[in-house]
């Protein structure tokens, strides 16, 4: 078998831009965060070929990939993209939405919406959150004040 036609797992997750260094897509397989073709590994140095299958459960989700090429260097995004075909199914309809700017906008729909302060304390981990009428709602994407941020309690 020739060199060419195999790369290690945690520098084709690199390449492929699944991981900002090298270093964390280590650590992402030794966790045992990745499987190649149902099979869970734990060695980052695991060669992949093209048409395998891995599985990842990244932070934002469980992404499913096809292995399309192994790729030279980690370019740029759209050269990244070109490396691997997703398989992932899409989000059922009324599954568990992704990010916080969409489980922000699902309880500002809900009729809730955040309170006006802010924590000050590294302690305190989230806003409140209260029962308020869809005008009273916030923007999601707007800054608090600088009132309210230099504000100590």
């Amino acid at each position: 078998m020739a060199e060419d036609d195999r790369r290690r797992i945690d520098k084709w997750l690199w390449f492929a831009r699944l991981t900002k260094t090298r270093t964390t897509a280590q650590k992402l397989v030794v966790a045992g965060h990745v499987r190649v073709n149902r099979d869970k590994i734990d060695n980052a140095s695991r060669a992949v070929r093209i048409g395998d299958v891995l599985t990842i459960a990244l932070d934002s989700g469980v992404r499913v990939l096809r292995i399309q090429a192994l790729g030279e260097r980690r370019g740029p995004a759209a050269e990244a993209r070109l490396l691997y075909d997703d398989l992932t199914p899409p989000a059922a309809e009324g599954g568990r939405q992704q990010g916080p700017r969409r489980a922000f906008a699902a309880l500002t729909e809900a009729g809730f919406a955040a309170d006006e302060e802010f924590p000050n304390s590294d302690d305190q981990v989230g806003k409140s959150v209260r029962r308020a009428s869809s005008s009273e709602a916030p923007d999601p994407c707007e800054r608090p004040s600088n009132e309210l941020r230099n504000r100590r309690s």
